[in-house]
């Protein structure tokens, strides 16, 4: 089995603040720990303890599944019991797709999120479990966690996978730390910028003057509005210098035909 590539470097730059340990109890397939572990690093999660997995650790399949995610499963730590596992916690979630008789708070993972978010603000180290794939964590592992977390999915359709589960959780940690999707700026030198106001203005000229030359605009009494309107569906577009000359070469080549057409 090939060793595992060393990315410490990658895998702290990924992650914000005191995260959460993902704590996966008796895992069944190393592929479903690799996907986990990309999972997680996806969301800036690197912490993974294993209790109990199947076969032999490190684990072949795990490592080719991960895509990458070797920092998190180079780091991960492997326990003999559940409660070995989380004895250094002070906040503990555990994940179920069914409520238990038990009496304890239930949460969305948004507001696990939430809540977790809060308390590693103060210095607390927080985890949440995640139970093997065929029939989900035990009632004596449940029983170690303060709070369960369901996810609200279709009633009658309610089977995720593990990989699936630490993705969603990992997602809603890290949009509850305030990311947000990257915006797309332009730049000089990226080839496009955005229209100046008389690039824009040439393009509306340019345009009602065909517009007026084929009939579209004939009415005299409503020409105000229309143009008014034609101007309001560019106005939304935030045009571009090339997206400019492009539909000026298109309101060319349209012009062009016509003239050819009235020749013939």
């Amino acid at each position: 089995m090939p060793p595992l590539e060393p990315s410490k470097r990658e895998a702290r730059a990924r992650t914000a603040g005191a995260a959460p340990a993902i704590i996966l109890v008796e895992p069944q397939l190393g592929e479903n720990i690799g996907t986990a572990a990309r999972a997680m690093l996806n969301f800036g999660l690197t912490e993974m303890r294993l209790v109990r997995p199947r076969g032999k650790w490190p684990n072949a399949r795990a490592i080719n599944a991960s895509s990458g995610a070797h920092a998190v499963l180079e780091a991960a730590r492997v326990f003999d019991t559940t409660s070995e596992a989380v004895a250094d916690l002070q906040c503990l979630a555990a994940t179920t797709a069914r409520l238990r008789d038990m009496i304890k708070d239930v949460a969305t993972p948004r507001d696990w999120a939430a809540a977790t978010r809060a308390e590693t603000a103060k210095g607390l180290r927080a985890g949440i479990l995640f139970g093997p794939e065929r029939m989900g964590l035990l009632n004596d592992d449940m029983a170690l966690a303060d709070t369960l977390v369901t996810v609200p999915t279709n009633p009658s359709f309610s089977s995720i996978n593990l990989a699936q589960t630490v993705l969603l959780l990992g997602y809603e940690w890290h949009l509850a730390g305030g990311a947000e999707a990257p915006k797309v700026i332009l730049r000089k030198g990226w080839g496009s910028e955005p229209a100046t106001q008389a690039d824009v203005m040439g393009f509306y000229e340019h345009l009602e003057q065909e517009l007026d030359y084929c009939g579209f605009l004939r009415v005299k009494e409503k020409r105000p509005r229309m143009v008014r309107n034609i101007r309001n569906i560019f106005n939304r577009i935030r045009l571009t210098d090339q997206e400019v000359r492009t539909l000026r070469g298109i309101v060319v080549c349209l012009a062009e035909m016509k003239r050819r057409r009235l020749k013939e």
